[in-house]
């Protein structure tokens, strides 16, 4: 760790320029505002905590889903992204048992390292993911002790870009540079955060969000073994082929629809079972074609059976997509994306939640998009669904109009044009 007043000078300076531009792909013109955003970090950790000696800076970078959608948790394959959206964080150790983390707007979270249990009255709470992130270091050997942490972040929350696993992974990289000398990697800390998500929090995510996180830029993942998923990174230049990623802001919150989400994998377990497996990843599709008459008596649930549909064709999408960009060939991957979204749609059914049928925000931001776009770009409901957000890949001679079309509807700001950054979570040294 660097000291206070020596970390701000170098970052007033433009000492740290270099890195900021290759974290948040940006230009000479932008990275003052970087700069700037570290600064009143370590200026927030002064006024919450007082002053201190030393500092250390991290970063954990929000994701993109780019293909695969909801087959991580059925031990699928996705194409994901990490982007130059973050939470960011000053830290240093305490000298006391105790953990404090300051998330600016939020009551501040405390934990007694005594006390790793799993508390039910703090399911979906942020407290909880922070202990059990704690408890994965701790388990493994690691000697983790008390800390102060301030913590701000621009990944929108309910955004789609998950910021919950941004929140993880940037709390596994804390404890992982002041406790741990940096020796746990990237996957066992998106494996720490999804566990915490699914144990502490107590929701059922799969480990895609995590891993996109943690590992950084474009990556193929196979979670056939979530134990150990292999983990690609994959070559993925937009500017190359005239194309802008945005991230379209549909106005309605899906923070609020875990109960939802949490219908997906399940009832696309309920059609593994019919086969006595666990994931649909262990069943063969021309199996389950033939036995679809079968399965609907037996669970009488046609909604599973059209998601277990999605499931099988996703898991085989997501992987022609990475051929696709392997291969450039940028058309055809386009084409891949627009037939995901149509499946998310028509199958998978996570465009708009079904208790609240008139609220179709998400919908209609795709609607927008068609009639936008039409066949000169693609678009897809993004992530976990049912609120949030939808993904487009927009030509650069359309992007203006795109934009301002899109935000005449749904408002200033509600669509955002990202960058794919290279690395994930991160100390900034």
């Amino acid at each position: 760790m660097r000291s206070i007043i020596e970390t701000k000078n170098a970052l007033i300076a433009g000492e740290y320029n270099d890195k900021l531009k290759y974290l948040y792909s940006c230009d000479d013109s932008a990275v003052k505002k970087y700069a700037e955003r570290y600064i009143d970090v370590i200026e927030s950790f002064e006024d919450t905590y007082g002053e201190a000696d030393e500092i250390a800076l991290f970063s954990a970078p929000g994701r993109t889903e780019i293909g695969g959608n909801h087959t991580d948790h059925q031990h699928g394959c996705v194409l994901a992204g990490s982007v130059n959206l973050d939470v960011i964080s000053a830290a240093r150790p305490n000298g006391t048992n105790t953990v404090r983390i300051q998330s600016r707007n939020y009551k501040m979270d405390v934990i007694d390292l005594d006390d790793l249990e799993i508390h039910p009255e703090q399911f979906d709470k942020a407290i909880a993911l922070i202990r059990g992130v704690i408890k994965k270091f701790v388990d493994l050997g690691y000697e983790v002790k008390g800390f102060d942490a301030y913590t701000t972040s621009n990944v929108l929350k309910g955004s789609g870009l998950s910021s919950s696993a941004a929140f993880e992974v940037l709390v596994g990289t804390i404890i992982n540079g002041l406790f741990a000398n940096n020796e746990v990697n990237p996957i066992e800390i998106a494996k720490f955060g999804q566990f915490a998500e699914n144990v502490y929090y107590d929701k059922p995510s799969g480990l895609m969000d995590q891993m996109a996180s943690s590992v950084g830029s474009v990556v193929a993942i196979d979670f056939m073994s979530t134990e150990e998923p292999v983990v690609n990174k994959v070559e993925f230049d937009l500017k190359k082929h005239g194309h802008a990623l945005c991230i379209i802001d549909s106005g309605a919150d899906h923070a609020e629809l875990t109960s939802e989400y949490a219908t997906i994998p399940a009832e696309m377990k309920e059609v593994a079972a019919f086969f006595g497996k666990e994931y649909l990843r262990e069943i063969d599709k021309s199996e389950f074609l033939a036995n679809i008459k079968n399965i609907r008596e037996k669970i009488d649930n046609d909604r599973a059976v059209l998601r277990a549909i999605h499931f099988l064709n996703e898991n085989e999408r997501a992987q022609k997509e990475v051929e696709a960009l392997r291969n450039d060939d940028f058309e055809g991957f386009k084409r891949l994306v627009k037939e995901s979204g149509f499946s998310s749609y028509m199958y998978l059914q996570n465009v708009f939640a079904a208790s609240m049928p008139k609220n179709q925000a998400v919908s209609l931001t795709l609607a927008l998009c068609d009639e936008i776009l039409g066949d000169k770009g693609a678009y897809r409901v993004h992530g976990g669904g049912f609120a949030g957000t939808v993904q487009a890949f927009v030509p650069f001679d359309m992007l203006d109009e795109f934009k301002s079309r899109i935000e005449a509807v749904l408002g200033e700001n509600m669509c955002h044009v990202l960058s794919i950054r290279p690395v994930g979570g991160y100390e900034l040294k």
